[in-house]
């Protein structure tokens, strides 16, 4: 399946596939924020729009247009094509400069990048139905309070994920209590014990259990027991970059 991306104009902001690694993971003890694989993937599950200069933002706090002002720092990029108060009420509005087509029935999520904090603003998220739509759409960061505040060149400043967002409607959750699957009620009970058992080795400085450093169950695909999991497991995701499309393919097929 593929994702079309038209360009607006020629100077729009890269776009690359999402990073797994996050500076504040890197600076856990012993990088220890790494073990939680669910964050590593969904840091890397989609695409990054890449900030093409450094920015200042001085917010008054107030809710007008002109509360919010930007300051560029290369004198030679329009930093106003970019990043402009457009709806107030402390909203700033980036443009991410490509029409985005998708497949049919699929839709995209786009909000900031996933575990990234950014002190006194938060990326608003949208969910896009980028498989009609025939013009851009824009990425906003709501600023919570007042102060100055910067983008970086090369920053993400947004996050482009495409889910499927028709067939969320088909999903059908139920509640269930553990005790009428025997089998799943068994495995969570080993898992349980053997994670108190594992915790208070660790508590107790027990040479094996500080060399292992945490039980690796998940991040392998494997169940408590050792066996692998029969369903589709990764460890890592590497998003494809953006290439050129081939010339006279860009014909979309009836919806």
């Amino acid at each position: 399946m593929d994702i079309k991306f038209y360009k607006v104009h020629p100077n729009v902001p890269e776009i690359v596939p999402a990073r797994s690694n996050r500076d504040w993971m890197d600076a856990t003890m012993n990088r220890f924020a790494y073990r939680c694989l669910p964050l590593s993937i969904a840091n890397a599950t989609g695409w990054e729009v890449l900030c093409p200069t450094t920015f200042d933002i001085l917010y008054t706090g107030g809710g007008g247009i002109s509360d919010i002002r930007i300051a560029g720092r290369d004198p030679n990029y329009p930093v106003d094509a970019l990043a402009a108060s457009h709806f107030a009420h402390g909203v700033l509005t980036f443009h991410i400069g490509y029409l985005i087509r998708t497949p049919p029935g699929w839709g995209m999520f786009v909000t900031g990048a996933p575990n990234w904090p950014k002190d006194g603003l938060t990326p608003l998220a949208g969910l896009i139905q980028t498989d009609w739509l025939p013009f851009p759409f824009t990425m906003n960061w709501k600023l919570t309070r007042p102060g100055k505040y910067t983008f970086h060149k090369g920053e993400p400043f947004a996050f482009l994920m495409p889910v499927p967002h028709f067939e969320m409607e088909a999903l059908e959750p139920k509640v269930y209590s553990l005790d009428s699957h025997p089998e799943l009620k068994g495995a969570y009970e080993e898992w349980s014990q053997k994670r108190a058992e594992f915790n208070q080795r660790l508590h107790d400085n027990d040479p094996e259990a500080v060399k292992e450093g945490w039980q690796r169950w998940y991040t392998r695909g494997e169940t408590p027991d050792g066996k692998k999991v029969e369903v589709r497991h990764t460890s890592k995701r590497k998003m494809k970059k953006l290439v050129p499309g081939e010339p006279g393919t860009a014909t979309e097929p009836a919806r």
